[in-house]
């Protein structure tokens, strides 16, 4: 899968779970947070693709939602640590 798609694929799963995507300028590199009632997800825009889906999914992974779609499950596991999206363990 491209890296285009892949970014699109980890975006529609983040506004599915019920969070705004912005992508902002700034000292950092991005993250989930709430913003008044809102849960927001800050990605920097001067980050190279590879950097925003690597942000994307360790928010993803974090939340760790159940019925995550093949697809993105499969991207998250191979850049996220396994032992932190693992389904199989769920505490």
């Amino acid at each position: 899968m491209k890296k285009t798609a892949q970014l699109s694929l980890l975006e529609s799963t983040i506004k599915s779970l019920g969070y705004s995507l912005r992508y902002e300028k700034g000292n950092f590199l991005g993250g989930d947070c709430r913003v008044r009632q809102d849960n927001v997800v800050v990605v920097n825009k001067f980050l190279p693709i590879e950097g925003k889906i690597y942000t994307l999914a360790q928010v993803i992974s974090k939340i760790n939602p159940p019925g995550l779609g093949p697809e993105a499950v499969k991207i998250v596991d191979s850049l996220v640590n396994s032992s932190l999206f693992s389904r199989k363990s769920r505490r």
